[in-house]
Parts: C-alpha cells; sequence; structure tokens
C-alpha cells in the first residue's frame, strides 16, 4: 500500500491546477503523425429489459450502429482493415464482431475484433485501433462499443457472407481443399512432416530454451488418484508419423466433401500457455533486461469465412509488404497448421521453402491451444532463430471467421 501511496503522491505532486504546462501547447500542436478522428456518434442509452432497447439484440445494434457509420461519415469502407468491439456480456463476440462488420455492409477484407476489459472496453478498443494506426499496423480502423443483455437476431444468419460464420471449422477445411483442388495425399504428407520435424527437434532439445517446467496436479483417469508432476516436453508429437500410417485414418468429416480432412492433418486440441515481455529498448536498457528480440509489427486481413484456412495467403503479403521485405528476407515462418489443407495452400501458392516454415513442427504436432498460438509462434521462433543464428521471423495463422494475421520480428541474440 505504501507503494501506491508513493507513486500516487509523485504524479500528483506534477500536477499544478493553475499554471498550464509546456506540454499543453505541444499537445495543441498539429502533426502528420497524430491520431485523429474523423467521426464520432452514438445510440441512445436505455433501460435494460425495459427501456426502447430492449427488445434490440447486440448484433443489431453492433450492426445498426456500423451500417450508420459507414453511410454518415461517407467513408469507402474498403479502406477500412479493423473495427474492434469493446463488449463485456455476449457470448460468442468474436463471431458478433466479425459478422456484424460483413453484416453492416462492410467488404470481407475488413476484419474485426474484440476488446473487453470490463468498464474500460470501449476506451481499450480505441486504445487498440489507435496504437495499430501508431505503429503502422493498419491506416484506417473504427473502434466501437456495445452491449446488451439479451441474444441474437437473425440479420447475421441471413447476409451472405456473415452466415458463413455458422460454418464449423472441420467444413471450412473442406472448402479449401475442395475449392484449390488439393489432394489428400498433398495433406497428409504435410502432416506427416509436421510430425518428422517435431520428433527431431523433441529429441535434440532444440526446444529446452523456450519450454518452462511446469508444476501440474494430475489425476489418473483409471484409479483417479492425484499426483504432482513436472511437465518438460509437449506431449502431442507422434514419433514415427509417415504419410503412409496418416492416409490410413478415415475422414473426420464425411457430410462435407470432399471429405478429406482426418485427425492425422488437422491440428491438435490443446491445453497451453505462452509469454511475451515487451517494453521499449530505452526501458529495457534502464531496468538491466535483456533483448532478446524485437517486435517489427504486424497486421490483419479479412477474407470469405468459408475458406478462412488461407488467411496466411494474404496477411503475409502484406505484412512484408508494409515492411518493405521480399520473401527471401524472412528466415522462418511459423505458419499455425490449422489444417493441413490451409497449410498446403499457402506454403505452395506462397511458393515458400518448406525448410523454413514450421522447422520444429506446428499445430498438426504440436497442438493449438486457441487463445495460446499466436503468442507461442513467437517464442518458438526466436528460439528457432537463435539455434540458427538467424534473424528474421514472419509468424502467421488463420483466424475463425474469416480474417488471417501476420507479425515480423527480429531476434536480437
Amino acid at each position: 500500500m505504501a507503494g501506491v501511496k508513493e507513486r500516487l503522491s509523485s504524479v500528483l505532486g506534477h500536477l499544478n491546477p493553475t499554471t498550464p504546462s509546456n506540454s499543453r501547447a505541444a499537445l495543441l500542436q498539429k502533426n502528420p503523425d497524430d491520431i485523429v478522428i474523423t467521426f464520432a456518434a452514438r445510440t441512445p442509452l436505455t433501460k435494460a429489459k425495459k427501456g426502447g432497447l430492449k427488445d434490440t439484440r447486440i448484433d443489431e445494434l453492433v450492426i445498426s450502429l456500423l451500417t450508420e457509420v459507414r453511410q454518415r461519415s461517407k467513408i469507402d469502407p474498403s479502406v477500412v482493415e479493423d473495427v474492434c468491439l469493446g463488449n463485456v456480456l455476449a457470448d460468442g463476440s468474436a463471431y458478433i464482431a466479425r459478422s456484424s462488420v460483413l453484416a453492416a455492409g462492410f467488404p470481407v477484407t475488413t476484419a474485426a475484433s474484440v476488446a473487453n476489459r470490463f468498464c474500460s472496453s470501449g476506451l481499450l478498443a480505441i486504445q487498440q485501433i489507435a496504437n495499430q494506426i501508431a505503429t503502422g499496423c493498419i491506416d484506417v480502423g473504427i473502434a466501437i462499443g456495445a452491449e446488451s443483455m439479451i441474444g441474437l437476431s437473425t440479420k447475421i444468419t441471413e447476409h451472405e457472407f456473415a452466415g458463413q460464420n455458422l460454418q464449423p471449422m472441420g467444413q471450412t477445411s473442406e472448402n479449401v481443399a475442395g475449392d484449390f483442388s488439393i489432394t489428400r495425399e498433398k495433406m497428409d504428407k504435410f502432416a506427416a512432416e509436421s510430425y518428422q520435424k517435431a520428433e527431431i527437434s523433441q529429441k535434440a532439445g532444440w526446444s529446452s530454451d523456450e519450454i518452462l517446467p511446469t508444476t501440474v496436479l494430475w489425476k489418473d483417469p483409471k484409479t483417479g488418484e492425484v499426483t504432482t508432476k513436472i511437465l518438460t516436453q509437449d506431449d502431442g508429437p507422434r514419433h514415427g508419423t509417415t504419410a503412409e500410417s496418416l492416409s490410413k485414418i478415415r475422414a473426420a468429416f464425411p457430410q462435407w466433401p470432399p471429405s478429406q480432412t482426418t485427425g492425422g492433418n488437422a491440428s491438435q486440441l490443446t491445453d497451453g500457455a505462452a509469454a511475451i515481455l515487451l517494453m521499449k529498448r530505452s526501458k529495457a536498457e534502464e531496468l538491466g533486461q535483456p533483448i532478446i528480440g524485437k517486435y517489427a509489427g504486424s497486421t490483419v486481413v479479412g477474407l470469405e469465412p468459408r475458406i478462412m484456412g488461407i488467411g496466411p495467403y494474404y496477411a503475409i503479403p502484406k505484412i512484408l509488404e508494409k515492411k518493405g521485405l521480399a520473401i527471401a528476407d524472412v528466415d522462418v515462418f511459423e505458419i499455425n497448421e490449422a489444417f493441413a489443407s490451409m497449410g498446403v495452400f499457402c506454403v505452395e501458392r506462397l511458393g515458400l521453402d518448406r525448410d523454413k516454415v514450421n522447422p520444429r513442427g506446428g499445430a498438426i504436432a504440436l497442438g493449438h491451444p486457441l487463445g495460446c498460438t499466436g503468442a507461442r509462434q513467437v517464442v518458438t521462433a526466436l528460439s528457432e532463430l537463435r539455434r540458427r543464428d538467424q534473424r528474421i521471423a514472419v509468424t502467421s495463422m488463420c483466424v475463425g471467421t474469416g480474417m488471417g494475421m501476420a507479425g515480423v520480428f527480429v531476434s536480437e541474440h
């Protein structure tokens, strides 16, 4: 508590209620790099469950507001790259955000995300859009905040593209395989390589500097006995996996042609966590923190939800263009292997060197803990760059509801 009081006292000591500060004049200057607001509006606020919006569902509210923003601002919707929704209570808010953006008349290229920090969620959405613009991730974005106490309407399900979000992920994998003529043979070969790379990496101990020993309580499913375990390595890799062995696994989704996705050539359901500590270089030097790498930028793209898996195919060229890089400049690509169909498509169509893609195996072998993967890929990429004594990595993943994201990281080992 004393520490909190000292910090508050220090902050308040710099504030003079009567004398304007030098910062005021600087703040009022107009600079080319300023993040500016070109339109701002809201709906009426009404009493929950009894006021004027009591029968208006959250997606209807967001669709209505975004439609008005699009029309009244006269912005070309194709230039809006990302929309961030601040929301606390809605179930499936990530689906609501992306689907509502599409239903409001924005093209499939406009991405969407959700910010939730309880009462500050609307401000957090503004901060996230502003930070993306400031760092060059995007040029134009919209931040919104919305809340409703009731469920969803049918406006999403009846929309041409928004309705595609009802398709399960397995179906989107089959869509990619069918639309782009990706064979089961290619998918199993891609998956087998993921397992084989993971096996080589695991046996050689390459991941020892990226995995923290983790102590857990573990309940034996047969006896019910609870014991303490120390986990030191991934348990997803299946040693000895070959394309031939994977070819014997039956289709996971026979109801969706061409029915080539299996439990062997898709990402595993996995638990896990990863962390990245970030600060300015000057602060790291001030604190004596070792600098192991640099975040060089990221970006997001949108595409049709039914083929969401190929998101990296669009996101990777976009971030490379923003950074002035060529594919040959990149030493390691960490691309999330949600399904082998999307992996085959992205590697082939982008012309990537397979040896540079997921050198330690990807999600097919290691697993895809949904919220963890984006951070896990960075941890893995930096470790692999150190091992190879190389410098530049690109991470990328497809995103449910039809998006792709990519980032550039530099090792400073």
